[in-house]
């Protein structure tokens, strides 16, 4: 047995979620692709995968070993073009998930420009709100605003997001603009799904402590953008970064409200399965997205 071709077509499983997936994408058959993985195991006297009848998942130990099996194929990927071309420049796939709303507005715009200047890369984006398991679907990379999701993952900080609080000016004309953190409890707040408790807003004032008002309404989803719709409608009350919210009070279809007592600031992040062995691509990406918001995005985000 050949431990990296093992290596990859087990890394190539758990990617496709199954072995005639694999066997199919790297031209091999079902048979020699389920043999390698069960050699690999029986190599390292553990077990990687838990196969039933309808799908495969990875064991703790297959987690762990997914993992650092992804770091080392990408090492000795980079290094085979280090000594090639005597540069270390990123190279292969890089697969990266993202929120919705800020995949579109920012996320885009700043891959395109990294594209740009490494046209050998090949992306894979998975936008969705919700946290992705970055091992259990192979991502390398997701960029993530507010909470992290796991404890098991590095994150490095890379910009902040100002929080905001709109209506449109209908429905302030006919229900008034709340004036304290405790007036909400009489007013329509639109609820998002992907917060660690969606009916409590937190509001801050000077040095007084943080005060956590319990809200209540009709609307609750889990994307951002559909509540600054729903707000822009008439709604009710909307809490969410500027990137979703500022376009639309340009517009005039919201107004923000509040502003007197500010929310805490959220962290814009980068987030990643480990920082060992951390690959080429991925540090290099980091890097370029820092740089980004920072000339196109955290001023506005620090006003």
């Amino acid at each position: 047995m050949d431990r990296f071709d093992a290596m990859q077509v087990f890394c190539k499983v758990v990617e496709i979620g199954s072995f005639a997936g694999a066997a199919d994408r790297m031209d091999l058959s079902t048979s020699a692709v389920s043999r390698q993985v069960a050699q690999l195991e029986a190599m390292l006297d553990a077990r990687l995968l838990n196969r039933t009848t309808r799908r495969i998942s990875l064991t703790e130990n297959g987690r762990a070993y997914y993992e650092r099996c992804l770091q080392i194929l990408a090492d000795l990927a980079e290094t085979e073009e280090m000594v090639g071309t005597h540069t270390a420049n990123p190279r292969g796939t890089l697969r990266l998930t993202a929120p919705v709303s800020f995949g579109a507005t920012h996320l885009a715009p700043a891959l395109g420009e990294y594209a740009r200047a490494y046209p050998g890369m090949k992306f894979d984006v998975v936008l969705a709100d919700r946290a992705i398991d970055l091992i259990e679907e192979g991502i390398d990379l997701a960029i993530r605003i507010g909470a992290l999701g796991s404890q098991n993952l590095v994150a490095r900080r890379i910009g902040s997001a100002r929080t905001m609080i709109c209506a449109s000016p209908e429905y302030l004309a006919r229900r008034g603009a709340p004036q304290t953190p405790e007036d909400f409890a009489q007013h329509d707040c639109l609820t998002y799904a992907y917060t660690g408790d969606p009916h409590i807003w937190v509001f801050a004032h000077g040095d007084e402590p943080a005060q956590k008002i319990h809200v209540n309404g009709a609307i609750h989803a889990n994307n951002g953008t559909v509540l600054a719709e729903m707000a822009a409608a008439g709604m009710g009350i909307t809490r969410a970064p500027d990137f979703i919210l500022r376009p639309l009070v340009e517009d005039g279809r919201l107004q923000e409200i509040m502003t007197h007592w500010p929310i805490p600031p959220l962290a814009i992040s980068a987030v990643y399965p480990s920082r060992k062995h951390l690959s080429a691509k991925v540090r290099s990406f980091v890097s370029h997205m820092e740089q980004w918001l920072d000339k196109h995005y955290s001023i506005k985000a620090k006003e």
